[in-house]
């Protein structure tokens, strides 16, 4: 008989996260739904057990909350005693969105591009606090989330790391080629290194040197968060060579987050995660998938073509 796999999903009450629980618990996994809410993660659980799916339950988190991180690891040790699947979903986009008809669709025909950052002036607006605490939540919490749940993950035969990223976090849209260098040396890379990155760009975001020292120019902090993701990814992958790490962008989703002008529908962009998340034990480990194909962590055009 085959042995119960066990599995969180951060950010899991709504969008991509709770269609990835849904997908899951068909599969026949048992899923933590976590969401920083309460009611909202209860009644995401509730919509799903009407579909049948008993095999969801709920757990409070907010991965920017240590004593919440800790409170989901004393539940899962307690009661389920391993982890097999962590799904870090839960993500910040780091900016404020302004036009009207982008929220209504138009959204959707736009390309962030820095070659197009003058036509979005009036559409954007990405303030220094929230691109803070974007990297905080998609890097930084992402991070802390995944070591506390290290230990659990270690007692699985068949441990998964699916972490949800983005075509953004492509080093296409960095313009420092010697930064993109050092963040594809995965040999040389290290987590402090990412840290020293990552300060640097805040300074520069702070001081408006983006465009002198080869950042992102548009949807910024999103982008080097994605990309520090990516990276450390990777960097896992290798430290824990018997647990699969890998990164997904998902595709352009109709989701609350893209303010509904995705091309894609959450049950198809569920599928990308999901299928990390449930790879054969032959399957691979650090790489990046975008949908469900292996893709580079560094296109030579623009990845949106």
């Amino acid at each position: 008989m085959e042995e119960k796999r066990y599995a969180i999903v951060t950010g899991g009450n709504r969008g991509i996260g709770l269609e990835i629980c849904r997908q899951l618990a068909s599969n026949g996994v048992k899923v933590i739904l976590t969401s920083r809410n309460q009611s909202r993660g209860e009644e995401a659980v509730e919509k799903l057990s009407v579909f049948g799916l008993s095999n969801v339950v709920f757990h409070q988190l907010d991965i920017n909350d240590q004593s919440s991180i800790a409170c989901l690891v004393k539940f899962v040790q307690t009661h389920f005693r391993k982890l097999d699947i962590l799904v870090n979903n839960a993500a910040e986009l780091g900016l404020i969105i302004h036009d009207k008809e982008f929220r209504a669709g138009g959204g959707g025909n736009v390309q962030v591009t820095d070659e197009k950052a003058h036509l979005l002036s009036n559409i954007i607006q990405e303030p220094y606090e929230l691109g803070e605490k974007c990297l905080k939540t998609n890097y930084y919490a992402t991070k802390t989330v995944t070591e506390s749940l290290i230990p659990l993950l270690q007692l699985s035969k068949s441990p998964r790391i699916v972490n949800v990223s983005s075509i953004y976090g492509d080093l296409y849209w960095f313009h420092n080629d010697k930064l993109k260098e050092e963040l594809q040396d995965i040999d040389n890379l290290t987590e402090e290194r990412i840290d020293e990155i990552i300060q640097w760009f805040l300074t520069d975001f702070k001081t408006g040197k983006l465009q002198k020292n080869g950042w992102p120019l548009t949807v910024s902090a999103y982008k080097v968060s994605k990309a520090a993701l990516n990276a450390y990814t990777r960097l896992m992958a290798r430290k824990f060579e018997n647990i699969f790490v890998n990164c997904v962008h998902p595709g352009y989703v109709m989701t609350d987050m893209t303010y509904q002008t995705g091309f894609i529908t959450v049950e198809e962009g569920a599928k990308g995660p999901v299928m990390a998340a449930l790879l054969p034990d032959n399957g691979p480990s650090g790489v990046y998938f975008d949908q469900t194909q292996i893709a580079t962590f560094s296109s030579s055009s623009n990845p949106f073509i």
